[in-house]
């Protein structure tokens, strides 16, 4: 055998294995790994988002592709979920959230994994760099850390003169430096505009009721809540409290103030699914994760729920309202 054929021969060995598990199936097996319950809301909408995107690129579940679901809302239902998805022997997984991104890249370091709306991917370990992953995961973030600042100027805007702020935390979501770099970007923003600002954990549901006393008997004037697929899933319980205790309250996301919350500033979770399945699409036509940058999203959205502005006794300023992308009435 020549040189040449021997570096064809390596050049095969060492390609990307999708092309040969999929001759091997009537269609190719997508492995979806989400967050909370089948039924909530929020998992509806992201199978909603995620198919459409599929369809967009024409994948259909059933006809030309198979996918398989599996829902977690803790670390140790992520990581029996994830085991559940490589033992079937999936093409590619998709996620949701940092959470579960890593326990899929536990579970796994050969099949591709494409994740949305990760927090800090390279903070966390999960790819090299943003621009070439290095490794099998990749997807799209929302760039956690870096919108805290804007989300406290909005909120003073809306409510002038407060003099302090309570931030709502889970605890040990993120990597130590991704929760750090939230903590300080909010810290920083918050010091420069005189504003007293202290941090509230909730762990799990059962912690909402207990950091929402707390909050009170502190005097905080305002909440914001930090990014967490534990308040993303749980965001009624959130908006509940917040309205019980006229806490106004900024959300990372607008499905918050679309059920009754004051305010959001972040990018279109659901367009992020969207936008992840054409990476899933790429990587079943072959493409290597190492090489598909993680995305970052360019436009955001600020939502205003006037009713509920209205029912706290505050007086939306023209400017923001101007600024909004949706006033809720």
């Amino acid at each position: 055998m020549d040189r040449r054929a021997l570096l064809i021969l390596g050049s095969a060995a060492i390609a990307w294995p999708l092309a040969a598990r999929a001759q091997q199936k009537v269609m190719p097996v997508i492995g979806a790994l989400l967050s909370g319950r089948p039924s909530a809301p929020i998992s509806v909408s992201a199978r909603e988002a995620f198919q459409r995107g599929l369809h967009e690129a024409g994948y259909v579940d059933g006809q030309n592709i198979s996918i398989e679901y599996r829902y977690a809302e803790d670390a140790t239902e992520f990581d029996r979920a994830a085991n559940e998805i490589v033992q079937l022997g999936v093409d590619v997984i998709f996620t949701i959230s940092t959470p579960g991104a890593l326990a899929a890249r536990r579970a796994t370091s050969s099949i591709p994994i494409v994740a949305a709306t990760m927090a800090d991917p390279v903070a966390d370990g999960l790819v090299a760099n943003l621009y070439r992953p290095d490794g099998n995961v990749t997807g799209n973030t929302f760039m956690g850390p870096e919108l805290a600042p804007k989300r406290l100027q909005l909120l003073q805007e809306l409510v002038p003169g407060i003099s302090r702020i309570a931030g709502l935390q889970h605890p040990g979501v993120y990597s130590d430096r991704t929760m750090q770099n939230m903590l300080t970007e909010m810290q920083t923003a918050a010091i420069a505009s005189g504003i007293e600002f202290q941090v509230f954990n909730a762990a799990a549901p059962n912690d909402f009721d207990g950091a929402f006393a707390a909050m009170v008997n502190a005097r905080e004037g305002a909440l914001v809540i930090f990014p967490s697929p534990l308040f993303f899933v749980h965001y009624r319980p959130l908006v509940a409290l917040a309205a019980s205790h006229n806490l106004p309250t900024m959300y990372v996301f607008k499905g918050a103030v679309q059920s009754g919350g004051l305010i959001s500033y972040g990018p279109d979770i659901p367009d992020l699914m969207r936008l992840a399945a054409r990476y899933v699409v790429r990587i079943l036509k072959g493409a290597n994760p190492a090489d598909l940058p993680v995305e970052q999203p360019t436009r955001f959205e600020l939502v205003i729920n006037l009713k509920t502005a209205k029912t706290l006794g505050l007086a939306v300023p023209q400017a923001l309202l101007a600024r909004a992308d949706e006033v809720i009435e």
